[in-house]
C-alpha cells in the first residue's frame, strides 16, 4: 500500500456518516428523467451535483441540453509526465418510484433500515442505481483531496441525467464536448458485485434494442355485443402476435433474429462453471422456481451471452373497474430486446417489424413508436486497466475480483468507444437483490462503505503505476 492512501482509507472510515448524510440529500430529489413533471427536480438534482462537485475541488458546470441537463466537473493535475486521465460517469436521474403503496417508506425519503439477509441498507429510489454507485467515487475523491490537498489524477466527471430514458441528449452533447470529455479511460460506476463480499469487474454487456408497437382495428370502439365476432379485434390480434415470438423451447422465432450470434467458448463456460452461481437461489429470491428462456442453456448463459425478446408493457381497451363490453380500437404493447455481440440493433428492430407486419391480419394498420438501442460491448480481461482495477478490489475485499458479464445495458458504454476513442472499466458494488427499478430499492451500506474504499485504491494504483512508469 502507498503511504499517501492508508491516510485516505482512514478518512473515509471515520467520514461515514457525513457521507451519508450527502447521499440522502441526493436521494431526497425525485430526479425521474421519463416523467416531464420532474423536470424541475432533475435540474435540482444537477445543481446539487454540481454544487457537490465544486465543494471537493471540482471547476463544475451544469450543461443544458434539449433534455435533461449535464453536469460536468474538471479536477486534478494536467495529464502530463505519464499522469492519466480519467473520466468518470454516472447518472443522477432515477426510474419512476410506481407502484407507491407497494413501498416500505416514501421513496424519496432515504432511510437505513435492517435487512435479515444484508444487514443495513440504505432504502430509497436510486440508493443502487445509481445515486449511491456514483457517490462512493465522487466520496473517494472528496477524501483524497481532503487530506492531500489534490487528486491523484486528471479527472473528468460527467453526470448524465437521462440514463433511465433512453440517453437521448447523451451522444450529441459527447460529439459537441469530445475534446473537452476526452480521456485515456472511462470509468464507470453502474454495475454489480459478484456477492455481497465478493467483488467484480464487468467485462461482457449485453446490447439494447426497444419499439413501442400499436395495432388499430376499427375506426373506434365497438359494442362487443353488436359487433364481437365479426369486427377484428386488435387485442387478439397483438396477444395471438406475442404469443409466436417464442417457439416451445423458448428460442425466438423471428427469421434471421440469432444470425451473428455466437456461442461462449468451452474456456469461458469453464469459467462460469468454477463460480458456482446458484441459479436456484437466484431465481428464489424473486419468488420463481425454475428458468424460462431457451432450454439447455444455464442461466448465466442467459443472462450474459444470450440475446432475449421482452414486452415490457400492453395496454389496450377499457381496464378501470367495472365491465365496459368494447371491441377496443387500439392496443399496444412496448417491446426490447437485449442483445449480444455481433447483432446490431437497428437490424434487430427492422426485421422485428417485417415479423409484425407479416404477423397481423389484414384488418390491422400498425405504428412503430419510440425505436431505439446501443449494440453489446466486451472487454479484454488482460488489459492493463483491468488487472489494476482487480488487484486493487483484492486487496479491499481479500477475494480475487470475478470478471462477469452483465445482462444489461449502459449505452454510454459504447458511445464513449464510437465517438470518443475510449475503452472503459465498469467497476460497481450492486448487488442482484437491491431490487432497482422496483419499490423498495436498496443498497447494502457494507457496498457504500467498501466502494468508497475501492475506489480510493483503484485511483492510488492508477498513480503509482503511472508514476513508476516516469521513473
Amino acid at each position: 500500500m502507498s503511504a499517501e492512501l492508508q491516510p485516505v482509507l482512514d478518512h473515509i472510515d471515520k467520514s461515514t456518516n457525513e457521507a451519508l448524510d450527502r447521499l440522502f440529500e441526493l436521494i431526497s430529489i425525485p430526479s425521474v428523467s421519463t416523467d416531464p413533471q420532474y423536470h424541475e427536480a432533475c435540474v435540482r438534482a444537477a445543481n446539487w451535483c454540481s454544487d457537490y462537485l465544486t465543494d471537493i475541488g471540482f471547476e463544475a458546470s451544469v450543461r443544458n441540453t434539449e433534455g435533461q441537463p449535464m453536469v460536468v466537473g474538471h479536477g486534478g493535475e494536467a495529464s502530463i509526465g505519464g499522469y492519466p486521465h480519467l473520466l468518470f460517469y454516472g447518472h443522477y436521474d432515477v426510474q419512476p418510484a410506481d407502484p407507491l403503496e407497494l413501498w416500505s417508506s416514501p421513496p424519496f425519503k432515504p432511510r437505513l433500515a435492517e435487512n435479515d439477509k444484508n444487514g443495513s441498507v440504505i432504502v430509497g429510489r436510486g440508493a443502487s442505481d445509481d445515486k449511491g454507485q456514483l457517490m462512493t467515487f465522487l466520496e473517494a475523491c472528496r477524501s483524497w483531496n481532503i487530506v492531500h490537498g489534490r487528486l491523484p489524477a486528471r479527472i473528468t466527471v460527467l453526470l448524465e441525467g437521462e440514463e433511465e430514458s433512453g440517453s437521448p441528449s447523451l451522444e450529441p452533447f459527447l460529439k459537441r464536448n469530445s475534446e473537452e470529455l476526452k480521456a485515456n479511460i472511462a470509468l464507470v460506476c453502474d454495475t454489480g458485485q459478484w456477492s455481497k463480499v465478493i467483488p467484480a469487474v464487468t467485462t461482457m454487456l449485453r446490447g439494447l434494442a426497444f419499439t413501442e408497437v400499436v395495432v388499430e382495428g376499427p375506426n373506434r370502439d365497438l359494442h362487443s355485443g353488436m359487433f364481437g365476432g365479426a369486427a377484428q379485434n386488435p387485442i387478439h390480434a397483438l396477444t395471438k402476435l406475442i404469443a409466436g415470438l417464442h417457439d416451445e423451447n423458448g428460442r425466438i422465432s423471428i427469421e434471421g433474429f440469432y444470425d451473428g450470434v455466437q456461442n461462449p467458448g468451452a474456456e469461458q463456460l469453464k469459467q462460469w462453471e468454477k463460480l458456482n452461481f446458484d441459479a436456484s437461489a437466484f431465481l428464489a429470491e424473486v419468488g420463481l422456481t425454475r428458468p424460462a428462456g431457451e432450454q439447455n442453456r444455464s442461466v448465466l448463459e442467459q443472462l450474459w451471452s444470450r440475446p432475449t425478446l421482452e414486452v415490457n408493457g400492453i395496454y389496450g381497451g377499457y381496464s378501470g373497474p367495472g365491465t365496459k363490453t368494447v371491441i377496443p380500437s387500439k392496443a399496444g404493447a412496448k417491446f426490447s430486446f437485449r442483445l449480444v455481440t455481433g447483432q446490431d440493433p437497428e437490424h434487430i428492430l427492422q426485421i422485428f417489424r417485417n415479423h409484425v407486419l407479416n404477423s397481423l391480419p389484414s384488418d390491422c394498420n400498425v405504428e412503430f413508436l419510440h425505436s431505439g438501442g446501443s449494440p453489446a460491448v466486451s472487454f479484454d480481461i488482460n488489459s492493463d486497466i483491468v488487472k489494476t482495477a482487480s488487484t486493487a478490489l483484492q486487496e479491499e475485499f481479500g477475494h480475487e475480483a470475478v470478471m462477469m458479464g452483465c445482462g444489461g445495458s449502459i449505452p454510454i458504454v459504447e458511445a464513449f468507444k464510437t465517438t470518443l476513442g475510449m475503452e472503459s472499466l465498469l467497476v460497481g458494488f450492486g448487488l442482484d437483490d437491491d431490487q432497482i427499478h422496483s419499490p423498495n430499492e436498496k443498497y447494502n451500506l457494507s457496498s457504500f462503505k467498501s466502494g468508497r474504499r475501492a475506489w480510493a485504491r483503484i485511483l492510488s494504483k492508477i498513480a503509482s503505476q503511472s508514476a513508476t512508469g516516469r521513473n
